[in-house]
């Protein structure tokens, strides 16, 4: 079943198929979209800063510079004093845009000559590069967004911070740092997760009145999914509710030295609501972890023989929290590999699965970029620079439910539509988030969600 989201996003291939939807089909010219994309960024402009008047529109060859040239005619028209940077010459202007510049030349408004592009600018409008850019940003481009990010005025983005990938969010060698985005015509997948959370400030969204026929005839890439979305999957529970409806979480971990990890993970899942919770760990803190939270059940185990009994018992297995890779925890691990009940895998469960991989449906792994790398084998950067298609690539080869860590958290599983979460802040970069992500996820999963539904739901919660 597919889970309701709070918003439809689209890569730069939908977003193209939305537009030629609406030329093609709906007979809108693409003339007037581009006036309505301008109309919007220059209401943006006001809403933001209802004091600016001299705004620096810097624009690009493509569309992008087109909408840049419509926002300086309608503020030059509105007795702004607007001035326009122009990054290349007009004979390389095509279509729309070549439209939009003579407009704005014919209403009195010429592009500024000299160096010094940010005299008297009180605001920078950016529309250097679109959502076609999918190489290094080079030469007059990259300088522009340089000298953008270093003059320490406010920034707005037109569809998505120059530089930044609309697909994945990726930052092509150098990308404006923007204070507001407005992404046009859909939300782009791209800006709410990878870099482009660091480069997008407010991001707005303006579908420049597409009517609701384009939307329904061009399926979105992603969605994003809120706590207030997901309100449905946290029915109440009936007053007659009693511990055993809930589930039995297992969380196996707490290597020696490590014993917190496992604890968090446990205590995370008690306080989602999970009917019980145990806790299987090394011997060597057993007592104490018992002493800390007598509400847990703390079981020291050696071998796979002493966890047999508890596995008997558990409704949902959480393995990795603090575990280690030594042979105490290959032993655990093994003994896990093939039992029944569902399962959530993170920290070095996922480095012995990435050691040793098999599929599974039943089940939801959460590697933050590092362990990602490691399970599909290569480099940080590789994951970091496609976090949809990592997360998607992870769940074909290893079944079940991946979740990627990070801004803009993505949750991939086979048959269903990737889904990102936008919630959370940069204080959860902090040692244990994950392990306590890891006992959220196996709590819901105790209590009847899917693993699908779990790992959204468990991550909007803990962020």
């Amino acid at each position: 079943m597919s889970l309701p989201v709070s918003a439809a996003l689209y890569d730069a291939a939908g977003t193209r198929a939305l537009e030629h939807y609406a030329i093609e089909t709906l007979g809108i010219a693409g003339y007037t979209l581009m006036e309505r994309a301008g109309a919007a960024v220059f209401e943006a402009l006001r809403r933001h800063w209802p004091r600016a008047r001299r705004p620096l529109i810097v624009c690009g060859a493509g569309n992008n510079g087109g909408d840049g040239y419509v926002v300086a005619r309608l503020a030059h028209a509105a007795g702004f004093a607007p001035r326009v940077v122009m990054l290349t010459d007009e004979s390389r202007l095509r279509g729309d845009g070549a439209l939009a510049f003579r407009h704005m030349r014919d209403a009195g408004l010429a592009p500024c000559s000299g160096d010094d592009w940010f005299e008297d600018a009180d605001v920078v409008v950016d529309a250097v590069l679109g959502t076609g850019l999918q190489r290094q940003v080079e030469g007059a481009y990259a300088d522009a967004i340089v000298r953008i990010n270093a003059s320490g005025l406010r920034v707005l983005s037109v569809d998505l911070p120059s530089g930044i990938d609309a697909d994945n969010g990726r930052c092509h060698g150098v990308a404006v740092r923007a204070s507001v985005t407005v992404s046009l015509v859909s939300l782009k997948q791209g800006l709410v997760t990878g870099a482009a959370p660091d480069h997008c400030g407010v991001l707005e969204w303006h579908s420049i009145d597409l009517p609701a026929a384009a939307f329904a005839a061009v399926p979105a890439s992603a969605g994003a999914i809120t706590c207030a979305g997901l309100r449905a999957l946290f029915a109440p529970r009936p007053r007659t509710a009693h511990k055993g409806q809930h589930g039995h979480v297992l969380v196996i971990g707490g290597a020696p030295g490590y014993g917190g990890a496992a604890r968090m993970a446990a205590e995370a899942a008690a306080r989602v609501g999970a009917g019980l919770v145990s806790l299987a760990t090394h011997p060597e803190h057993a007592a104490s972890l018992s002493a800390q939270r007598p509400e847990i059940m703390c079981r020291g185990v050696s071998s796979a023989c002493d966890l047999a009994p508890l596995l008997a018992r558990a409704t949902v297995v959480a393995i990795g929290p603090g575990l280690g890779q030594d042979p105490w925890a290959q032993r655990l691990w093994a003994a896990v590999r093939d039992c029944p009940q569902p399962q959530v895998v993170d920290a070095d469960g996922l480095n012995l699965l990435a050691a040793d991989p098999d599929q599974r449906t039943m089940r939801v792994l959460t590697p933050h970029p590092g362990e990602a790398a490691r399970l599909a084998g290569v480099d940080n950067e590789s994951i970091n620079n496609d976090r949809y298609g990592a997360a998607a690539r992870l769940a074909a080869r290893y079944g079940g439910v991946v979740l990627l860590k990070g801004a803009g958290t993505v949750i991939a599983a086979a048959g269903e539509q990737p889904l990102v979460v936008r919630d959370g802040n940069p204080g959860m970069a902090s040692g244990g988030m994950g392990d306590v992500l890891t006992g959220v996820i196996a709590g819901l999963l105790a209590q009847g969600m899917t693993p699908h539904a779990a790992a959204a739901a468990g991550a909007c919660v803990h962020a």
